[in-house]
């Protein structure tokens, strides 16, 4: 996300322990983090972000409790479409300053094997070097904008486009934060750098920061 917006000239979205039983026995290898115990979604229609988001965030606190997002955006699942600001599948970015590390969890709606698993999955922790002033925390108090929300804006500010560009979806639909922003921001982008329209969204009043 930070490379888009900083195109659109604002600069502005992932654990082992040895145990040990006694001198006589040897240090257990580290294994790999199995996923969380999966919550499954009561829809079966494309979802929100937010919908989505609050109970990734409740796993992401058991794996570290000082736990920050840095990215939400949505995923695609096979036999279901994405529209207009909903889902089937979506992502979120957390990292743990403490452990110095960030996770990715998903929640989908349905399973689609062997890749795609119903309800909350985690990834691996992966080494994290901090924050930057392109890929900062997100501010949940200022997370009031939920996606189909931001998408509306997005859609209506990009009417003339769209209008010129029948049936495209968008190339992008993203909430992350950057330092010149100061809030929270949905990135929603159809077309591409050639022919393309960028809206940016502020997630805590639903006001267009920028739109091209």
């Amino acid at each position: 996300m930070a490379t888009l917006l900083n195109r659109s000239k604002l600069g502005a979205i992932a654990v082992g322990m040895l145990v040990v039983a006694g001198c006589s026995q040897p240090a257990k290898p580290p294994q790999a983090p199995a996923p969380v115990a999966t919550l499954p979604p009561q829809s079966t229609q494309p979802i929100t972000a937010k919908t989505a988001f609050w109970p990734m965030f409740k796993y992401a606190i058991g794996w570290s409790g000082d736990v920050e997002v840095l990215k939400l955006a949505p995923k695609d699942v096979p036999g279901f479409k994405n529209d207009q600001g909903t889902a089937a599948m979506w992502e979120a970015t957390f990292a743990s300053p403490r452990k110095h590390q960030v996770r990715v969890y998903t929640y989908s709606i349905a399973a689609v094997p062997p890749d795609i698993l119903k309800g909350i999955e985690a990834g691996f922790p992966e080494p994290w070097a901090g924050e930057t002033s392109d890929a900062m925390p997100i501010d949940l108090s200022g997370f009031n904008i939920d996606s189909d929300a931001a998408y509306k804006a997005a859609a209506a500010a990009a009417t003339g486009w769209l209008a010129k560009n029948p049936g495209k979806a968008p190339t992008s639909l993203e909430l992350g934060s950057t330092f010149a922003l100061h809030a929270p921001v949905w990135y929603v982008a159809w077309g591409d750098k050639r022919n393309g329209y960028v809206a940016l969204v502020n997630a805590t009043t639903g006001e267009l920061f920028q739109k091209r």
